[in-house]
């Protein structure tokens, strides 16, 4: 599912047009963001709790080369899915999903995620930005 299918599905539900429930999906996003850079964590109940989190550096190895390199500390998000969310996907028959996976079968999320995160001198990364 991508961004564009969020935006679809709540404004079918709810009424709005594509372009007004496509601004709200936006600033929600953009919210959860910001909170994460302020505060470092943000818990969604019933849904999940994100945290930005220090990863150390460290020293690997280029595997063509074989040259040690210092990667650098970073910070990174991590998702800690809720009870609520769990229960439910423990819960679905992902068969068809899992047969697709298993297949090779390529779905339309992997195609679309790559074209909303790739972030360009004509793409700011933002969410919203088709």
């Amino acid at each position: 599912m991508t961004k564009k299918d969020i935006v679809r599905t709540i404004s079918d539900e709810i009424g709005l047009t594509q372009q007004q429930t496509k601004k709200i999906v936006q600033r929600t996003f953009d919210s959860i963001i910001d909170s994460l850079v302020r505060e470092g964590r943000i818990e969604l109940r019933n849904f999940g709790v994100f945290e930005v989190k220090t990863r150390a550096a460290r020293r690997a190895r280029n595997p063509r080369t074989g040259e040690e390199v210092v990667v650098p500390e970073k910070h990174v998000v991590t998702f800690k899915p809720g009870k609520y969310m769990e229960a439910r996907v423990q819960d679905a028959d992902l068969s068809t999903h899992d047969a697709d996976l298993a297949s090779g079968a390529e779905t339309t999320d992997a195609g679309d995620l790559g074209s909303e995160t790739t972030t360009s001198k004509e793409n700011s990364g933002r969410w919203d930005e088709d």
